[in-house]
């Protein structure tokens, strides 16, 4: 197979074996794969892969075609379209993926709109409802409301029910993120001035995090899940006793197999339907065959982007 390899710091394109799948596992013939912030802390040599995984090549989602199973396997997953939330190795032409981590894909879904889905929404999904217990007619704040996280939990946070506040850096998406289900958008200055809020799903860190604790309704609820823009913060602890709030924070690609089953379950049974319905959908900022992926990584870390960027491994 060919494979997006770290060598020092860059990204080579080099051959590699094809994974063999174990008793309960599959290998997927990836068509498209997202390109995540941790892909590119794993780049910087700050977040390395969980063991089992491959250490060099990165790729936390990705979407393609089964083309071989385990012995243990007997459900007919051959030749189906799916997604899924690896631990590492997103970025090749093939990868390994347990058997029960896959998410399936609706027929109308394009591989570049199935290569962004599975870490976003299923980040999204867990950060809203098993994290933050999210409820009809609340109220969420969303910081980084333009990424692919946020635009995801913007389409969950609706279609639960809620009144979304989406915060970005600057107005140039709002129009946008409205059309995906925002009541509201506003810029990160403007915090303060909203209504209390029962839920804060923070992607960005203590930049945002700073301005969101002033505005926690009684027994709010504040996930973290992104620290890009600061991971320490001063917290009014005074604040957080008077409303009985509760911070918690979150993240996918440590938890054991088990737990990851769990949470794509949650969302085979919830996400899909609506995703085949086109009530859930994937904005996708910009594609580049794999040959430009230097460029992706390069397009991915520059300001203003909506959407995902794609990596593009098949036709």
């Amino acid at each position: 197979m060919q494979a997006v390899v770290i060598d020092n710091g860059n990204l080579v394109i080099q051959d590699r074996p094809n994974p063999e799948p174990g008793p309960h596992d599959v290998v997927v013939a990836v068509q498209a794969a997202g390109i995540n912030a941790a892909d590119t802390m794993q780049r910087k040599g700050f977040y390395p892969a969980p063991a089992g995984w491959p250490a060099d090549i990165p790729g936390l989602e990705m979407a393609g075609v089964v083309n071989a199973v385990g012995d243990r396997i007997t459900e007919p997953l051959l030749g189906r379209r799916v997604c899924a939330v690896v631990g590492g190795g997103g970025q090749a032409t093939h990868c390994l993926v347990p058997a029960e981590h896959l998410i399936f894909i609706p027929d109308n879904a394009s591989w570049d709109e199935a290569g962004g889905f599975a870490e976003t929404f299923t980040t999204a999904h867990d950060a809203l409802v098993s994290q933050g217990h999210l409820r009809t007619g609340e109220r969420i704040l969303i910081s980084g409301g333009a990424g692919g996280v946020g635009s995801a939990a913007i389409q969950i946070a609706h279609s639960l029910g809620a009144q979304v506040t989406a915060v970005t850096r600057t107005a140039e998406h709002h129009e946008q993120l409205r059309a995906l289900g925002a009541d509201v958008t506003i810029t990160t200055d403007e915090i303060p001035s909203i209504e209390p809020v029962d839920v804060v799903l923070e992607l960005v860190g203590a930049a945002n995090l700073s301005l969101a604790q002033t505005v926690l309704a009684p027994r709010a609820r504040v996930v973290v899940i992104g620290v890009g823009g600061g991971a320490r913060v001063e917290i009014d602890l005074l604040g957080i006793m008077s409303r009985r709030a509760t911070l918690t924070g979150s993240t996918l690609r440590a938890r054991s197999r088990e737990e990851k089953a769990q949470v794509i379950a949650l969302v085979n049974q919830s996400l899909v339907p609506r995703w085949t319905d086109g009530e859930l959908r994937v904005p996708i900022a910009k594609t580049f065959p794999l040959g430009d992926v230097n460029e992706a990584y390069d397009y991915f870390g520059q300001p203003g982007k909506f959407g995902k960027v794609v990596v593009r491994f098949g036709d």
